[in-house]
């Protein structure tokens, strides 16, 4: 279904599960799956049958590409140079070429040999016929009095150094790698050959203990592989069809997954959505519903589901609310729970406020919500109150909101020390109530002193959370710990964080025990895990260098502040330097941003990439000779997986109104 997303504009992708077609296409094995290309463009009558290719690979989403390339790739090219200075596709998927070196005598029958070939290795290797021009020509012979003969790649000299009696030349896809210059008598002895040092070469990989290239891509995929046999309870939430799914929505509030079956992420997701479930039956009036975009694609395009996995929250009289926190069980229970009452909530008494304020009105959610936000407005402040509430309506499932605009919100605004509009952040572990002016904001800026607000002071950073104590691109000031931080350690950081002091830098803790990839952070550092706890500022956004406290003096306010006037003096050594690691395709022809990136480009000049005039004996003898330097552009549609950061809610949202792709 991958492969179907993003090659499906170009080729019909058929699935079938009949055994009769099956045994009538002549698979070997009928119990597991095969694919199979059909080349039907070859054909013009359709009472004859499409000449067909088997994929002999393993059903996996890179091996699937890299057969439809070697299917695109033109199945023989005819070249006049040296074999180990040609340059094909198949080469950049890793499949070795095989040269048929013809003469000017034997010429038409070497074609055709190398046809046979051809069609015999498609999807195995590239097969090339190697012209041997010196015995046709003078070597000095220009090339421009002969490319109208044949299509070739143009060089300055055409002698290739080739051992007289040999016919078949063999280059392996490894670099470095010599030339093998062969002799062979028929058609089935280059076959054997090849297919004997394919199958060679295949054993040889799979003793290699490096991770397949899938999962090294996608450990997703990896984990719901290795949980396939895991049953969920999926009878705790409602299967929705094109014939329920209206219905279901509209009687009760709904939640609904929207997912393809066929997508790792979506299957991962599954499981947290059925665990949320489990967690709240028999608690929640809220019902919880799953459709499978795979079988339903229509009805999840009218709900403009553009990306797998979306959870959307169905309310009577109110617009659909689209979750975007994280994929996991936490954050999916808060939205849900959250939302519960509908943001921002209108408070008419200031005895509310004050019990609201002080989490005593929501009790129940206050565990889900660090802090309560509080806009005060004046009966008469209409635009204030209308950004506040889009704000509010934006940050549903996140933070509980209210608000409250009475004739005596002056009394609040007195008790608060606020300057109306205004906007009171109650943090509850803290106890602290504080007032900002609202005079002029507009709802985005709203949105995000809100979302600045849920950050705090000295966090305890997990997997989940470190991308937004990471998106400010300040050095990270990390104390690891081997559980809870000492106190006297944790209050010379605040102090420090009080006094301004630590402004330039993300001041964090880690607890080894609740994130043990910490563990392998430090090794990273030190190369041996440290005594703990231990401090460590990390400056990866300004040449990736790594500083540690030294480990004899104790961890106080003034030894802090000592310290981090040296580095700021340069007067501290590293410890180490983090390489600037890039995440590159594992080969050239699976580059597909590049793939994107330049199919983008020429979508907005409107030129076609130049290429080399080749023979391809798909085509006929006219198309042979006309000009072939521009080729169609093939369209690229990609499947967007849900990628969302909540430091920028609403540029994100304006974003995703626009048309685009993402890989």
């Amino acid at each position: 279904m991958e492969a179907a997303f993003v090659y499906g504009t170009a080729y019909q992708f058929v699935l079938t599960t009949e055994i009769a077609l099956l045994e009538s296409i002549g698979s070997e094995d009928i119990e597991r799956a095969h694919l199979y290309f059909f080349h039907c463009n070859l054909i013009s009558d359709l009472t004859q049958q499409c000449r067909r290719t088997l994929m002999r690979q393993p059903l996996t989403t890179l091996n699937i590409h890299a057969f439809v390339k070697t299917m695109k790739a033109p199945l023989l090219t005819e070249v006049a140079e040296d074999p180990q200075q040609v340059s094909t596709v198949h080469l950049q998927l890793g499949l070795p070429l095989v040269f048929i070196v013809s003469q000017k005598a034997t010429y038409e029958a070497d074609r055709r040999t190398a046809e046979w070939v051809a069609w015999r290795l498609l999807g195995k290797a590239g097969v090339l016929l190697l012209l041997r021009l010196t015995s046709w020509m003078t070597v000095t012979l220009q090339i421009s009095n002969i490319k109208h003969l044949f299509p070739f790649r143009k060089r300055d000299s055409l002698e290739v150094n080739i051992p007289q009696h040999t016919n078949v030349v063999f280059r392996r896809a490894e670099k470095e790698v010599p030339l093998e210059f062969l002799v062979l008598t028929d058609i089935d002895s280059i076959i054997s050959y090849v297919e004997d040092n394919v199958e060679m070469e295949e054993n040889k990989d799979s003793d290699v203990e490096d991770p397949d290239l899938d999962i090294q891509d996608d450990e997703v995929a990896e984990t719901v592989y290795r949980d396939r046999k895991r049953q969920l309870p999926l009878e705790v939430t409602m299967e929705l069809t094109e014939e329920t799914f209206h219905a279901t929505v509209m009687a009760s509030d709904s939640i609904v997954l929207f997912y393809a079956g066929w997508q790792a992420v979506s299957m991962a997701f599954l499981q947290s959505y059925i665990d949320v479930a489990v967690k709240l039956k028999g608690t929640s009036t809220m019902l919880l519903t799953r459709i499978n975009c795979a079988d339903w694609s229509g009805v999840c395009t009218k709900q403009n589901v553009t990306e797998f996995p979306a959870v959307k929250m169905y309310k009577k009289g109110e617009n659909p609310v689209s979750y975007a926190g994280m994929l996991g069980t936490e954050d999916l229970l808060k939205f849900i729970q959250l939302n519960r009452i509908s943001c921002p909530v209108s408070i008419t008494s200031i005895q509310e406020v004050e019990e609201y304020l002080n989490g005593e009105l929501y009790e129940d959610l206050v565990t889900y919500s660090s802090v309560s936000v509080l806009g005060l407005f004046s009966p008469a402040m209409t635009t204030a109150k209308e950004d506040f509430t889009e704000a509010g309506n934006y940050l549903k499932g996140c933070v509980l909101t209210g608000i409250y605009s009475e004739e005596d919100v002056w009394i609040l605004a007195n008790k608060h020390a606020a300057t109306l509009p205004a906007l009171l952040l109650a943090k509850h572990k803290d106890g602290k109530i504080e007032s900002i002016p609202l005079a002029g904001t507009p709802a985005q800026d709203i949105v995000q002193i809100i979302t600045n607000a849920l950050q705090e002071t000295f966090p305890e950073i997990t997997v989940e959370n470190l991308p937004t104590y990471f998106k400010p691109q300040k050095p990270l000031l990390i104390l690891f710990s081997d559980g809870s931080i000492n106190p006297q350690h944790r209050e010379a950081i605040l102090t420090l964080v009080a006094q301004k002091h630590l402004d330039s830098f993300t001041p964090c803790w880690l607890n080894l025990k609740n994130t043990p990839v910490g563990r392998g952070i430090l090794q990273v550092y030190f190369g041996l895990l440290p005594p703990l706890p231990l401090l460590v500022l990390v400056n990866q956004h300004s040449g990736g260098h790594v500083f540690a406290f030294p480990s004899d003096q104790s961890i106080t306010e003034q030894n802090l502040a000592l310290w981090l006037k040296k580095l700021e003096a340069g007067l501290e050594n590293h410890i180490t330097i983090l390489s600037a690691q890039e995440w590159k395709p594992p080969l050239p022809a699976y580059n597909f941003l590049s793939m994107m990136d330049a199919a983008t480009s020429q979508h907005a000049t409107g030129k076609a990439p130049g290429r080399m005039k080749e023979i391809d004996v798909q085509e006929n003898d006219k198309e042979r000779h006309e000009d072939k330097l521009t080729v169609k552009k093939e369209p690229v549609e990609t499947l967007r997986i849900k990628h969302w950061n909540r430091n920028n809610w609403f540029k994100e949202t304006e974003k995703s109104l626009k048309p685009h792709t993402e890989l």
